[in-house]
Parts: C-alpha cells; structure tokens; sequence
C-alpha cells in the first residue's frame, strides 16, 4: 500500500508539474521563432534564417509528439497505480479490522490516527484529481498547437474577435434547393446517416460525363479522379512574370484563396473569400474575362460570422469539382454550394461549421450523380456523398479517425469505383455507392495533409513524422515497401508509368520505383513546396513557396527542363489544358501559353 501510494503521488506530481511547464511554456507563443520570422519578412531570400525557422520548426514538432506521448502514457499509468493504491488499502484495511486491540493500549489513539488516515487518504485523492485534471487540459491545450507553417507561430494573423462557431448537429443541417433565400429553420433535412436518401422521383436520366471527358478537362484537384496526371498536350515550359513573356493574360481576383482553378471546355473557375464575403467566379479561359461572378449567401444554418482560420489556410482552400452540368464548391464555414455552368444557384446548404484549427481544406471530388466531401473535424471522422441535382444526403458516415486536411480520391477497381482516403490513423477506401467501408491500413499518424497516390493497383500514402507507404488493397490488405527518408507536409505524391515522386516542404523533390520503392533521384531547392507534383506531356510540374515552377523530365533520369519564376508565391496547382497553363495566386489568375 505504502509503495503504491507513494509511486501514485509522484506520477501525479509529474503530471501536475507537466500541465504547469506547459502552461507556462505556449509552444505556439516562442519568441525564437518569433524573432527569425520577423528577421526573414525583411530579408525573405536568407537561406540561413530560413535553415534556423526548419530546425526549431522541427525541434517544435518533436516535442509537441513528445508531450502527447507523456501525457497519454503518464495518464494511464496513474490511473492503474491508483487502482493498486485501492486495492491494497481495501485489503490493508480488511485485516486490521480482524486484528484485536491489544490489551494496555491507549484508546484514545486509535481515532486520532483513523482521523489522520483519512486526511492523507483525501489529500492524495485531492492530488490525484487534480492530476487526472491537468492531464485531461493538457491534452485539449496541445490541439492548440499549430506547427504547419513558420507564420502560424504567431498571433498576429489571427483576429480574435471572430466568433468560434461550435460544430452543428449534421442531421439538423437543411437543404436549400432552390434559387429563393430561405430563412434559417425554414428549411429541414431529415436524412438519416448510412441510408440512401434520395427520392425515387429525384432520379434523373440525364447521361453522365465519364473519365474521358474528365481527363479532356481538369475537372477536380489534381485532374481526373484525384490522381495527379493531366492529359493535355504541348504544356509550355518557359515564361516570366516580371517581363510578362509568354503571359497570354493575367487578371485580379476579387477574393484570395488556396484552392487551384478547375476547368470545363472553355470555362475556368476559382472560389475565394475572407471574414466578409465567399465567391465563385468563372472566366472565359481564352480571353480571361470575367463571366459571372456568385456571392455564396442566404444559406440555412450558415453561420454568422466565419470561423477562425490561419493565413495558410484562410476560408476557400478546398479546390472546387465540375461536371459539366454543375459546379460545386465548399468553403471553411460549412457552406457547400452548387451552381450551373451559367452562374444560376442550383442548391446550397451548410454542414455544419467544422471544428478545425487551420480550417477546412479537403477538395471535392464528383463522379456521376455524386458529389464527394471529406469532412473531418476535431470532432472526428467524417465523409459524406451528395446528390449533385439536389444537394441530398445520399449517405454519411463517421470514421474511427482524427482530424486530416487532405482530399479524397477515386480508384476504379474492375469497374467498381471506390473512395480512397489518408488519414490519422487509417489509410482506407470506401464503396463510392453505400459508403461501407472495404479495407483499411494502419499506417499514418500526425496532422495528415497529403492526399493518397495511386498507380497500377497501389495506394500511396505518407505524411511527416508517418511513412511512406505503398499499399496493396488486394493483398489484405498489406503494406508491400515503405520509407522514411523523405516525407511530405502538404504536398500529395504522384505516380506515373512506373515512378512515384514526392516533394517535401524543406525543398526536396525525390523520385522513387513506384513498385519496389527503389529511389532514383533527389533534388534539393530553395524553397519548399506545399503544392502538390503532376505528371503532364512527359513532364513533372511543381511550384514552390516562392514562386518557381520546376519542370523535370518525368522519367528515371530527373532531368531539369526549366524552373521559369511566376513573380507571386505559389502555393495551388496550376490546370492543364492543350498548348496552356494557368495558375492561381493569392491575388491573380495567370493564363501562360508560348509564342
């Protein structure tokens, strides 16, 4: 008992002392690192205070799991010894009573010690709540932490007097299917998750487009079926955006936002928003005028004002889906939208507003009638399929897996088509027609961003302080080769005739042998990337933080084609269409072809 005891108060002292150092030591709040963001804001070219950000970004993140670990591990070993502690008193306590008072003993004494007992007894419980306390707080204040980007370190970005708008109930989110406002609680979804939910005279008969009019278009992030290569033809690889060479047109954007420009025939579409307003716009990708551009409003449930997000991720990161019929885009307050090719509001609906640190950035996805949502929140896993006519709940799960930030994909496997998913913990795919899940792999960890790869019937998986994982569905399903050595933050891995390549967001572009995980080359850059690789004409295009585009031979050899400078920080992936290239920044929309 008093073993017990003792090791009981002391794993609660470290937990005390633990929630203390932690309180007392915001990781988010480090004034290092405050201090090289500063310095390289003024001098953002210095490769050393970039290095120095990297290494105590690194240094940040290590403890962050660190703490995890120790509050996770130093919990549950408290909570057994304290049963120890239980049971031993119970038992040390059952044999006193069987022990008779000797006799010439002092009566008196033996109250004033079971007094004595039981103030110990409710001190070290005292302690032991209070460290039980510190460790359930100090769980919630490490989700807190936000180590995706050197700015993210500080406050500053952030304005606090935006309203955190809690998660709403998704079974009580209604349906706006029609052009007419509609005013909140007017409209109901009753849709049951896990159960098809669309009405038999909702049926439509119109012909879907397939896969080869998908890959005639880059219709969703990373072109057809997520998968990260482009069919078109004659890309350019050589222009400048400070002497303007070979920029056909170049145009401003209303609203900033992350996600890439998707494309239908002669029609390109961006959505941008801020604490103020969201928007879809569309273009004429020939000319670059503006067509028509569609605030996001009136939507039941939406909240009133935007959650708080970081300036790496802002309102509109999700890249948006087309289908030739409609064009459907989601922003960081929950709103989901759809539009005709025209600009007349099909449906709109809200979500619910997802808990998210960063805030929300999974694409859309779109195949036939259903339209594709990954929604995973703080407050778990989450995937959804919508009716593309009407915005209806087709089916809803919740997954046994955290928060992630990256977008699903399709696989057609033997003309079954099914969603692949990467998450923390499960890489898994999902039937695209009930939602019921098919296989799944343990295999990640930490804030998954990176979207799956895929190739000849593998999965490619990886995130940082994860693996790099190459996964047969098929087989199990198994891991058949992983890797360690190079991982990526943000940016997805691609796969193409045999080669997988990877991109980092320290610089370093890598390629492997997509079967057997054989590594061919590396190259190291200036800067990083959060823009994900795609394979398009032989070739592979990536663009920087900074700006760069690098254009690689697409092959075993790696060899540098061109690295032209756009002028403007990228961070989207540009679209692909015959003889062009268009690119998307925070300010502009680029349309590059060559003389």
């Amino acid at each position: 008992m008093l073993i017990s005891g003792i090791f009981t108060l002391f794993i609660a002292s470290l937990l005390i002392f633990n929630f203390w150092h932690m309180k007392k030591n915001d990781p988010i709040e480090n004034e290092i690192i405050a201090t090289f963001v500063e310095r390289l804001a003024s001098d953002p070219r210095n490769e050393e205070i970039m290095v120095e950000i990297r290494n105590l970004d690194l240094l940040a993140r290590k403890a962050y799991f660190t703490s995890i670990w120790q509050v996770n591990v130093g919990s549950y070993i408290l909570l057994f010894a304290g049963i120890i502690f239980a049971l031993a008193l119970k038992i040390n306590t059952d044999l006193r009573r069987k022990i008779t008072l000797p006799e010439g003993s002092d009566e008196k004494l033996f109250p004033s010690r079971i007094i004595s007992q039981r103030w110990l007894l409710i001190s070290g419980l005292t302690i032991i709540g209070f460290a039980l306390l510190a460790g359930f707080l100090g769980k919630d204040q490490l989700k807190n932490f936000s180590p995706q980007h050197a700015a993210a370190f500080s406050r500053d970005s952030i304005d606090e007097s935006i309203e955190v708008i809690q998660l709403v109930d998704p079974e009580a989110n209604p349906v706006l299917t029609t052009d007419t406002p509609v005013e909140n609680g007017q409209a109901e979804d009753n849709t049951n998750a896990n159960e098809i939910s669309i009405p038999a005279a909702s049926a439509s008969s119109k012909t879907y487009y397939g896969i080869e009019d998908f890959k005639k278009n880059q219709n969703t992030f990373r072109g057809a079926l997520g998968h990260g290569i482009s069919y078109s033809k004659n890309i350019p690889v050589d222009w400048d955006g400070a002497s303007g060479k070979n920029i056909k047109w170049k145009v401003a954007t209303t609203k900033s936002g992350f996600n890439s420009p998707v494309i239908w025939e002669d029609k390109i579409f961006i959505s941008g928003g801020d604490k103020t307003a969201r928007i879809v716009s569309c273009f004429d990708r020939h000319k670059g005028q503006l067509i028509w551009e569609k605030e996001v409003k009136d939507i039941p449930g939406s909240p009133a004002a935007p959650p708080r997000t970081t300036d790496d991720t802002g309102l509109a990161a999700p890249t948006m889906a087309v289908d030739g019929y409609y064009v459907y885009a989601i922003f960081g307050t929950g709103d989901i939208i759809a539009f005709d090719l025209d600009g007349n509001r099909i449906w709109a609906r809200n979500l619910g507003v997802p808990d998210n640190h960063y805030g929300h950035s999974s694409s859309l996805i779109v195949w036939e009638n259903k339209l594709i949502v990954q929604y995973d929140s703080g407050k778990g896993g989450r995937m959804l399929v919508l009716y593309t006519e009407t915005g209806e709940t087709i089916w809803d799960i919740k997954r046994p897996n955290l928060i992630s930030w990256s977008s699903p994909i399709l696989v057609d496997d033997k003309g079954k088509m099914q969603v692949v998913t990467s998450t923390d913990p499960y890489v898994a795919g999902y039937d695209l027609e009930t939602g019921n899940e098919l296989w799944k792999v343990e295999c990640m960890m930490g804030e998954v961003a990176p979207s799956p790869g895929y190739y000849n019937g593998l999965i490619y998986a990886t995130n940082e302080y994860a693996i790099l994982a190459a996964i047969d569905p098929a087989a199990g399903p198994a891991v058949v080769w992983e890797n360690d050595e190079y991982l990526a933050e943000v940016s997805s891995p691609v796969a193409s005739d045999g080669i997988l390549y990877i991109a980092t967001s320290y610089g370093v572009l890598v390629a492997y042998d997509a079967l057997t995980g054989e590594k061919y080359w590396e190259h190291e850059f200036n800067n990083g990337f959060y823009s994900s690789p795609m394979v398009a004409d032989g070739k592979l295009y990536i663009i920087d933080m900074g700006g760069v585009m690098h254009i690689i031979s697409a092959d075993k050899t790696g060899n540098i084609i061109g690295q032209p400078e756009l002028g403007e920080d990228g961070y989207a992936l540009p679209a692909f269409a015959d003889n062009r290239l268009y690119f998307r920044t925070n300010t502009s929309l680029y349309c590059i072809e060559e003389e």
